[in-house]
């Protein structure tokens, strides 16, 4: 079965495949050239037939099975949309292919370009980029189909070649925006991959999205730590919705925290704030409408105290951080509109986004335990801070989006969270039991 792309662990044949070729780009002066302004490279796994670019053979750990590899990279690289050792693109172009006179004149050489993007799916069918965006309402956008997971199926499907597994990883710098790590793994993009993998891998046997099942509590159920007639708190276990998502087409629902209470109570109860659904810890809920809109006002006037703790990944380069090291972040965070939930550092378009931190512990290892105390709510405001070169430069353990090394989980947890009673008004104040459910060990 294959791997989902868009959420997966890589397998450890893909793994030994990518130190393969970083070990091969940082021999060879051409391709470090090459690569050097950093690129997600990809690897893809297929079985033995065909004809296999470059010199892609090997034994898959474990196993007396001859396996082949094949390699890939996004975009260009050096300029160039060809390299020996990579699969081809699906469709070679240049820019000055698309530049058009007037706006209209631009779009219509768009979509011509699009039209000539025509991909095979594991059922042997095909479709033209354009036409599987359009099927959805959609436009492609700018570089679809260029990305290296569709560039490998692509080469794969038209070779005669059966994938087993895939893996996407970053190699080089980092962009200053966005937040990678040389040597980590990252899902599938949503908005260029998203529709198009999607029918590329109609045909084969891809192992289900885990975000999209509805399995998805880790380790534990969900504790109420207070309750009584206007709201209740609770911990949140990591993997669970906080609230009800969108529903997806075709999709079952995921029963959230929010239904959980509601059904437990034997009423609605209200969300007041968010946790990603990766972050374990204390929320609060309100029982009422008037409950709800008083602890949102504190929510909205920063009024709610709130801290976390979490176990930071290992860098080599990255900052020296010792136990009792505090200091504050300020980095402007925007949507990545082409991979989200992904945030981006963005200076011009950014919202202004503060967390102070604490260092609480430094193991051998290099990983590193931190209190965070965000001063404002942004969408992964936590996660993008602890990553990001400007930042903490480590990304939390298990954060598959920002390049965290691998654990059971996503390390972060909402410690302690303290407000104002709604129909009361005195302060309350709780601490977590627990710090994680599981270590990253």
């Amino acid at each position: 079965m294959l791997n989902n792309p868009f959420c997966y662990t890589p397998s450890p044949a893909i793994v030994e495949a990518a130190r393969t070729l970083i070990a091969r780009i940082d021999a060879t002066p051409a391709l470090r050239t090459f690569f050097a302004e950093g690129k997600m490279l990809g690897v893809l796994e297929v079985e033995p037939s065909g004809v296999i670019p470059g010199p892609t053979a090997g034994v898959i750990p474990g196993s007396d099975r001859e396996s082949h590899f094949l390699y890939g990279f996004s975009g260009l690289a050096g300029g160039s949309a060809f390299i020996e050792g990579f699969v081809p693109p699906i469709f070679a172009w240049k820019p000055k292919d698309i530049i058009g006179t007037s706006p209209e004149e631009s779009r219509r050489l768009q979509d011509w370009l699009f039209e000539q993007y025509v991909v095979v799916n594991g059922r042997g069918e095909s479709r033209s980029i354009r036409q599987i965006f359009a099927d959805r309402g959609l436009v492609p956008p700018g570089g679809t189909g260029d990305c290296a997971a569709p560039k490998l199926l692509q080469y794969a499907f038209t070779h005669g070649l059966k994938p087993l597994a895939i893996g996407e990883f970053w190699y080089g710098a980092s962009p200053d925006r966005e937040v990678r790590r040389s040597g980590s793994f990252y899902p599938a993009c949503t908005g260029k991959c998203g529709p198009l993998l999607s029918y590329m891998l109609q045909g084969l046997d891809v192992a289900p999205n885990p975000l999209e099942s509805d399995a998805h509590w880790l380790f534990a159920d969900p504790v109420v730590r207070y309750e009584d007639p206007s709201l209740v708190v609770v911990e949140k276990p990591a993997g669970m919705l906080a609230v009800p998502g969108r529903p997806v087409p075709g999709v079952a629902p995921r029963l959230s925290l929010q239904d959980w209470l509601s059904a437990r109570c034997g009423q609605t109860v209200y969300s007041c704030h968010r946790l990603d659904m990766d972050t374990s810890g204390l929320m609060v809920f309100a029982k009422t409408p008037a409950a709800q809109a008083a602890l949102q006002q504190q929510f909205e006037k920063r009024e709610v105290s709130k801290t976390y703790l979490a176990w930071l990944s290992p860098v080599e380069g990255a900052r020296p951080l010792v136990a009792g090291d505090t200091g504050k972040i300020v980095l402007p965070l925007a949507p990545d509109w082409y991979d989200r939930p992904r945030q981006m550092v963005d200076p011009e378009h950014g919202k202004q986004a503060v967390t102070a931190y604490e260092v609480l512990q430094v193991r051998s290892d290099g990983s590193v335990l931190v209190r965070l105390v965000p001063y404002t709510g942004r969408t992964h405001q936590l996660r993008v801070h602890a990553a990001h070169p400007a930042g903490l430069g480590r990304p939390i353990l298990g954060d598959r989006l920002y390049g965290g090394d691998r654990a059971p989980r996503l390390m972060l947890h909402a410690a302690s969270l303290g407000f104002r009673h709604p129909a009361e008004g005195g302060r309350m104040r709780f601490d977590a039991g627990i710090v994680f459910e599981s270590d990253k060990s």
